[in-house]
């Protein structure tokens, strides 16, 4: 008798392991870094207790930057526009966005090619 070998999918085991990315685990320490940094300022005006929540409050909020995605819902204009991307994609182009003093350029080619686009759909 033959043995056959049957592929397996990886998919999800990957996603599980994604929490050790190197991606996910610099954008925590910038997050806690942030965390420190917003300690020492509160320590100089006399609070002191609140050093290991700053740090888990603001390295969570780095993660899920780094990790989650925007929902896909027409709830929301935001949500409508960036609905299935990543969250730090969304913010690295709304601050490209800004630096460029909120001018978008279009291109000709670009705007033929989305008539072509939409002709094709009708």
């Amino acid at each position: 008798m033959k043995s056959y070998y049957l592929p397996r999918e990886y998919g999800g085991e990957a996603k599980i392991l994604y929490i050790f990315s190197v991606k996910s685990l610099i954008y925590t320490g910038v997050g806690a870094f942030i965390g420190f940094l917003i300690n020492i300022v509160l320590n100089m005006f006399g609070i002191t207790k609140a050093f290991i929540p700053l740090l888990l409050i603001f390295g969570g909020i780095g993660y899920c930057i780094a990790t989650l995605k925007v929902p896909d819902t027409n709830a929301f204009e935001i949500t409508r526009k960036t609905g299935g991307e990543k969250i730090d994609e969304v913010i690295k182009r709304w601050f490209l966005f800004k630096m460029k003093h909120g001018k978008i350029y279009i291109y000709k080619d670009e705007l033929l090619r989305d008539d072509k686009e939409k002709e094709a759909e009708k």
